[in-house]
């Protein structure tokens, strides 16, 4: 079972990424997946949600409206698109996946996903 996070860059402030989370080694398309991020000093925080049918999105309100989420099950992988970066956007961003579709309030609850990448950084700059 794998989990592999790519696209993590140095950008400027107002500038775009988009990270991919490419899974491999399980049903991917039963699994619900988030985006999770963890800054330097920081406790891990929920950004990001789709549920394993791409019916269903949940945004962190610091992200909304900046932030879209998105899967392709044919190819096993789900994006985060981030535009208007931040330097408070600055973070090792990690995906995980969940064997179930989790609802409201237990969209970030950790516990609750069982595979997990590796993170790969984002940094926002000035």
């Amino acid at each position: 079972v794998q989990l592999v996070e790519s696209g993590g860059d140095m950008v400027q402030a107002g500038g775009s990424l988009r990270l991919s989370c490419a899974a491999s080694g399980f049903t991917f398309d039963d699994y619900a997946v988030g985006w999770l991020r963890q800054a330097p000093g920081k406790e891990r925080e929920g950004v990001s949600y789709i549920n394993s049918s791409d019916t269903n999105t949940y945004y962190a309100d610091s992200v909304k409206g900046r932030f879209t989420i998105s899967r392709d099950n044919a190819k096993s992988t789900v994006y985060l698109q981030m535009n208007s970066l931040k330097p408070e956007d600055t973070a090792v961003y990690y995906c995980a996946a969940a064997p179930t579709d989790l609802y409201s309030p237990y969209f970030f609850i950790q516990a609750l996903y069982n595979y997990w990448g590796q993170g790969t950084q984002v940094t926002v700059s000035l």
